[in-house]
């Protein structure tokens, strides 16, 4: 893994990233559009979590490969971690992340990837577009204000998800609705009448404690997710165990499991 926590490489354009036994080659963007496009804190520790504990999110019920989405996924550290450790995951993000550096850092980095990989794609999907309008059948995008013309593609990735996963994603009051609605959406098309809705994964750096916990609450209250902490020290462990980093380094990091309950949306 890094060397070095993501707050002491903004300023390097391209980084090698080591993971596992392969090498993310991993351009990030400081253009003051998106945060999209940088590498962050939350991303590194999802990673790291995912590399000791993936196991435990698989489906051991069925026979194709287990299958992950992505919120968010800027630059694609999580989805090359995932794919690496064998899962199929659906990279999202808004379009302009797309274009400057999560396209480019997956298509640059297959070739390190083990044999044994899952199938990586990438669709934007914007939290602002009702669930109701999205589209599984668009290589290009889920849900866009600006829907690009449909292609003929076979194999597109789409519910149900096994796992959901989404890192550094909350940072603004306004997007706190979108993004749960989005959750949601994506839990309820996950679910069947064999099993349970699939866990969310969201890992997070507490910059804003109100935020967070106002995020946390709603998804309780308003749209009935049962709220998990993952123990700090689980992921001390594994930080510990992977980077080395002193912990003064991640300590506002935290990781919270959710998933969806029966109770319809307040």
């Amino acid at each position: 893994m890094s060397s070095q926590p993501a707050h002491l490489t903004k300023h390097i354009p391209l980084l090698s990233y080591p993971f596992l036994s392969s090498t993310f080659s991993l351009r990030q963007v400081d253009d003051g559009v998106s945060n999209g496009t940088a590498l962050w804190l939350g991303g590194q520790c999802l990673a790291m979590y995912l590399a000791q504990e993936q196991n435990k999110f698989r489906s051991h019920s069925s026979s194709r490969r287990p299958r992950a989405i992505e919120l968010g996924s800027g630059i694609g550290l999580t989805t090359l971690a995932l794919s690496c450790l064998g899962w199929d995951v659906l990279a999202t993000d808004l379009r302009h992340v797309i274009d400057s550096v999560l396209r480019k850092n997956i298509e640059n980095s297959i070739s390190a990837l083990p044999l044994e990989r899952g199938t990586m794609q990438i669709r934007e999907l914007d939290w602002l577009v009702l669930p109701e309008s999205w589209t599984w059948d668009n290589p290009l995008a889920v849900a866009s204000q600006s829907p690009p013309e449909p292609a003929e593609v076979q194999n597109l990735l789409g519910p149900p998800f096994d796992l959901i996963v989404s890192a550094d994603t909350v940072y603004a009051a306004e997007l706190l609705g979108p993004m749960l609605r989005t959750l949601h959406a994506l839990s309820t098309l996950s679910k069947s009448s064999a099993s349970r809705s699939p866990p969310i994964l969201l890992c997070i750096e507490r910059r804003d404690p109100q935020l967070v916990d106002t995020l946390l609450q709603r998804a309780r209250d308003e749209w009935h997710f049962a709220v998990e902490r993952v123990p700090h020290k689980k992921i001390s462990r594994v930080v510990e165990k992977i980077a080395h980093w002193e912990k003064s380094e991640w300590a506002d990091v935290e990781l919270w499991k959710l998933r969806l309950t029966e109770g319809k949306r307040s």
